[in-house]
Formats: C-alpha cells, structure tokens, sequence
C-alpha cells in the first residue's frame, strides 16, 4: 500500500515554502515520524516528519522547488522492509568513536554533514539534547584536517583562516581561492535573506524614519551586575546580563510614553497596552528577531533565561513561527560584534527600535573633573509620522536615566 507524503499545512501569513533539502532516497527505510525533508519558508525552516513506516518509493518534487500546503511530494511503500533495513543497520552499523554523542541535527548540519559524506554517529553534538549544530561540524573537519600528516616533502604552512565573528551564514561560500585569483561565486539567497531586503527597503521606503542619539554611564549596572552575578546564578540558574536591565528599562520608558509602543494601520494609530519585546538574534540564516511576550511581566532571571534559550534556538533553526512574529518595540545590539555607533532600521508595523552598542572607556566629566567612565552610545530610530521629537528624545532620556540609577527601575521613578 503506498501512502502519499504531502506538504503539511504551512503557518498563517505563510503562502508557501521551498523544499530545501531531502534527507532520505528512494528504496531507504522509513519510520513515522523520521525526518523526510526540510522545507524553508520566509521566516523558519520546518521539518517534514514521516506520516508512516516503510520504504521511500518516490520522490516527486525535487530540492529547490516551491511548494504549497497539500502538494504531495513523495510516496512511502508499507511494509515490514523499514524495521527489518532498520535492525539491520543497527547491527552493522559500527559504535561510535569515543566522547561522541550521537544526536539530532540542524538543518544547517545536516547541508554540511552530507557536503562532507559526515554521518551524525561521528559528531558530538553541543546542542539542546545533543543537537549536532553547524558549528559543531565545523569543528569536527577542523579537527580532521590537524589530525591529518602533512607530507613530509611539503614544507608550507596553510593559510591561517580568519576569526569568525557572530553565527556563520547559511549562504555564505566556505572559502574562496586566493593568490591573486579574481573570482566570483554567484548563490540565491535564502528565502529569509529576501524576506529581510525586502522588509528593510520597505521600513525605509513606507515609513518617516529618523534617529536620535544619547550616551549612558554603564559604571552603575556593571557594578550591580558585578556585586550579584555570582548569587543570581546560583539562585536563578542563568547567568545575569545587560539584557534584563535593557528590557526593564525599555518597557519603563514605554509605559511612560505609549506612542513608542504603538503602530499604524492604515489611517489609524493603534496603541497596545502590551508590551512585546523583541530581541533581534544571529542565526545560520540571518537575523531574527523572536519576541519576550509580556516583557512586563517578567522577571530579570526570567528575560535572561528566555534570550539565552532564543540564542540557542537560532543557532539550531529551531525557533518556531509563532515566537518570530508579532512584537510591539525591538532592542538590537551591535555591541556583540564590536559597532561603536549605528541607525538601526525600523522593524515594521513598529513605530521604533532601540540600539545598543559597545561599551567603552571614554573621558567624561563627573563632578567637575575628567574620568575614564564605560559609556554607551545608544540609538532609537522613530516613525515621526506618529513619534514627536520630543517624545523620542525624552524616551530615550529615561532609559538613559534607569540605566543610570537601575534603582529607579525598582521604585517605579
């Protein structure tokens, strides 16, 4: 009996879906619920389980075609072949070698690992319940390439390969040559790639975008940070970051000024007497930005724990659509990667999005007399169409403000 394999229904907003990659041949075994394929929209990859045990008769749709919800894709032949090729394997199948932990993997591993003829039995994964993320393939070819002899004739050192910065991209080349060698690689970009050039041409296309400038004295919340870091993460579990003082700041200063937190539809302005806080992330693919619900009515351990889990969630692919979409202001930070000063972008149908940027010693006035204090550039960037400058720049005075005095932030001042 065949069964057929058909493209399960896709997210709201989602029209349709690319077949990234397939993970099984005709004639392999199946079992419910393994992992068929990988099927990329504009915001999440998803992946495509089994609907029953057998064989891989066909596949009908070829990787990197679009696809819609219902589409049938493939056929599976019933039968006893998959656990009888599935027992089998297990017996012949050599153990894994020594400190490796077989686990689930990425979608991004998994391009990798079959780039590079890798099995997952050969990899330890560092990932949520040993999920074999990219960056774990990664290490395991650097691994191999040192653990290989050099030629004893050959006397060149290899190239050293330059320091990564943030979460390496999905459709980025490997390596390019060098020595002189004008080349030119040509990729398509990922469905979320022209999801995010499309947005931010329309942030700035559709809306009155400006951007004001302040600077905070970080000395407070690093001396905070400094006293309870140890005991927070003791009592909590997770470690304290900037973060938490961030979001508290942030939804203080929305409170106070609600047309920060607001957006426009159509001829109307719609304030939301919520406050859904997104945390713009790195991922394989690019960036993301999944949302802190109800920003107000967490925690510092609770905000610390849920960006650490985003974070790693976004290194895996494995943030659902649900906690991507929505969001009433955004906090992104290009300090990670080092930027002293930037004008982040508008993250529509949001009316602002706030900056953050590297600390840094600089020679400020205190009392009078010139100091070394670790100070901050921030920026918001505002829809004047509904944000006075007033507004922005005492916003952006009193997150300066909490930041400053975080004991304002515990009085309601």
């Amino acid at each position: 009996m065949s069964i057929e394999v058909k493209i399960p229904p896709l997210p709201e907003s989602v029209a349709d879906a690319t077949l990234a990659a397939w993970h099984k041949q005709p004639g392999e075994a199946i079992h419910t619920d393994d992992n068929l394929a990988d099927l990329e929209t504009d915001k999440v990859v998803l992946e495509l389980p089994a609907p029953g045990s057998g064989v891989l008769d066909e596949i009908l749709v070829p990787a990197g075609a679009t696809v819609t919800a219902g589409q049938v894709i493939a056929r599976l032949r019933e039968g006893n072949g998959a656990d009888d090729q599935a027992r089998a394997a297990v017996v012949e199948a050599p153990p894994p070698a020594a400190g490796t932990a077989a686990g689930p993997a990425g979608p991004a591993a998994r391009q990798l690992m079959a780039q590079h003829d890798l099995k997952p039995e050969q990899i330890a994964g560092s990932g949520r319940n040993g999920r074999i993320l990219k960056e774990d393939v990664l290490a395991h070819l650097a691994a191999v390439d040192q653990a290989t002899p050099a030629p004893v004739a050959d006397t060149t050192p290899p190239p050293t390969p330059p320091a990564e910065t943030g979460v390496p991209r999905d459709d980025a080349p490997e390596s390019l040559p060098t020595g002189g060698e004008r080349v030119e690689r040509r990729v398509p970009m990922t469905r979320l790639r022209a999801r995010i050039a499309e947005r931010l041409l329309a942030a700035q296309r559709n809306t009155a975008m400006l951007t004001t400038f302040n600077e905070v004295d970080m000395a407070p919340v690093m001396a905070l940070r400094q006293r309870y870091r140890e005991a927070f993460e003791k009592a909590h579990g997770t470690r304290l970051g900037f973060m938490s003082f961030f979001v508290a700041a942030a939804v203080a200063a929305l409170q106070r000024f609600p047309a920060v937190n607001a957006s426009i539809d159509g001829n109307d302005i719609v304030y939301h007497g919520f406050y859904d806080i997104g945390i713009a992330v790195s991922s394989p693919r690019g960036l993301v930005v999944p949302v802190l619900r109800e920003a107000d009515r967490l925690s510092a351990a609770e905000i610390e724990r849920r960006i650490a889990d985003f974070g790693a969630r976004a290194k895996e692919n494995a943030l659902g659509l649900e906690e991507i979409t929505g969001g009433t202001f955004t906090i992104t930070n290009g300090g990670v990667f080092g930027s002293l000063l930037s004008t982040p972008i508008l993250n529509p149908p949001q009316s602002a999005i706030l900056g953050m940027h590297k600390i840094q010693e600089r020679p400020t006035v205190v009392d009078g007399a010139i100091a070394a204090r670790p100070m901050m550039y921030l920026a918001l960037s505002y829809d004047h169409r509904i944000i006075d400058g007033r507004e922005a720049v005492q916003f952006l005075v009193a997150i300066k403000d909490a930041l400053e005095d975080p004991a304002r932030l515990l009085l309601g001042l």
